[in-house]
């Protein structure tokens, strides 16, 4: 059986017309066709979605199988879908496996991830029909939901039903766990939450990583914990891709290099595409010197789910994309050293400071500098590390466990550098 759905892609609070995406189901096979709308490549200002996705227009093809079924949608819509946590939420509720429009269009349109919109024949945005965004007054409730969906004893009934009520907000999220969209007094945020299966202070230890990170200069995701003395604390994280009442046009890390899977690729590959689509000489080289600190940062910090979709990239203007905030920093104390995304292209996933280094002319910066900045960023990591924990509410056995990530090889050889 061949099945066919037109949706009309639009942008922003405006809902200017984009493009037109037919997706196709015919047995497993699922696909799609995207074709930009005349009045936006007319338009002065329009941009490409993706520097895969030229202006243009010819029809963009893309096509999904049993190993790589977010391939059936274009990358910057697949980016505005939920990925596993999301994606289990909407099947448990629809009751069946769904297809990749089913997945896009599940989610809550007031919530969904950047700035495009899908519309019905008749210019409505689609998915609408579902409870408000959650405040403070309510979150215990969407705390107990996350446990029964976590919960494998749970009865399947009650678990279809209350993810029925909740799939738009609950269900519009990347990453593998418990999370919600949050209304934060007016602006937008993301509650994650404590699973009862933890057994490390992970919620605690992003929001502290997160504050770290920006102590050390890089751009990251504003974070807090909701209430310090909370059993299951739940870190609240700022979206960023809105500003007040204004969405942002995001894409992934994966979808900035054209790639299928989220996993593979290079650092010094999102630097080369950084180099013509970071705008002009001087913003060029301040991302690539964000970049690069991000990946000293992610090494002394033993951070190693930096695959792809953890990278994004924000449409700033003028055909001009900037890094998003870091985000899904989680250092990890007990796993072994290495990285999702390779700083070099085929030299392997080693979390090397010193490969880091070796590596800082593919980013215009020279070897003296990154070792100035790695030395820089270990010291104060070494010292802040700690009283950040203490200010996500962890406590001395909690921060101890994670001693191991902040103690290692790599932080006293960067350490090191500023020796004389």
């Amino acid at each position: 059986m061949n099945d066919k759905e037109r949706v009309q892609v639009a942008i922003g609070a405006a809902l200017y017309p984009v493009g037109e995406l037919i997706f196709e189901t015919d047995g497993r096979r699922q696909s799609s066709v995207f074709t930009y709308d005349q009045r936006w490549i007319d338009r002065p200002g329009a941009f490409a979605l993706a520097p895969s996705m030229p202006l243009d227009p010819l029809p963009i093809f893309s096509s999904g199988d049993r190993e790589s079924r977010r391939s059936a949608l274009p990358g910057p819509i697949s980016d505005t879908t939920p990925d596993s946590w999301g994606r289990g939420i909407i099947a448990k509720a629809l009751g069946t496996r769904p297809t990749e429009i089913e997945y896009l269009l599940s989610v809550n349109d007031f919530t969904r991830q950047g700035a495009l919109r899908f519309l019905d024949k008749d210019g409505n945005p689609l998915s609408q029909a579902h409870p408000s965004t959650p405040r403070y007054n309510n979150i215990e409730t969407v705390q107990r939901f996350a446990r029964l969906m976590e919960n494998r004893d749970a009865d399947p009934a009650e678990q279809q039903r209350e993810a029925n009520k909740r799939m738009g907000y609950v269900g519009s999220l990347g990453g593998a766990r418990p999370k919600s969209d949050f209304d934060d007094d007016g602006t937008l945020a993301i509650a994650k939450f404590t699973s009862e299966r933890d057994t490390m202070a992970i919620e605690r230890m992003e929001v502290a990583t997160l504050g770290l990170a920006a102590e050390v200069g890089l751009r990251a995701a504003e974070a807090r914990i909701l209430d310090l003395q909370a059993k299951y604390p739940v870190a609240i994280i700022k979206r960023f891709d809105r500003n007040e009442d204004k969405r942002r046009h995001y894409i992934s890390g994966q979808t900035f290099l054209g790639l299928q899977e989220a996993r593979g690729g290079a650092y010094t590959d999102l630097a080369d595409m950084m180099r013509e689509y970071c705008g002009g000489e001087e913003d060029v080289l301040r991302e690539l010197d964000e970049l690069h600190n991000r990946i000293l940062f992610t090494i002394l910090v033993s951070n190693n789910d930096d695959h792809l979709k953890n990278h994004g990239f924000l449409y700033a203007d003028a055909d001009t994309w900037v890094l998003a905030p870091a985000f899904d920093i989680n250092p990890q104390p007990e796993r072994h050293r290495s990285l999702e995304t390779a700083i070099i292209e085929g030299a392997g996933a080693e979390a090397s400071i010193d490969l880091a280094i070796e590596a800082a002319p593919f980013f215009e910066i020279d070897e003296d500098q990154a070792r100035a900045n790695a030395a820089r960023m270990a010291q104060t990591i070494t010292e802040r590390w700690a009283i950040h924990g203490r200010r996500a509410g962890m406590t001395s056995a909690e921060i101890n466990s994670y001693a191991p990530a902040f103690k290692n090889e790599e932080m006293t050889k960067a350490l090191s550098y500023a020796e004389p």
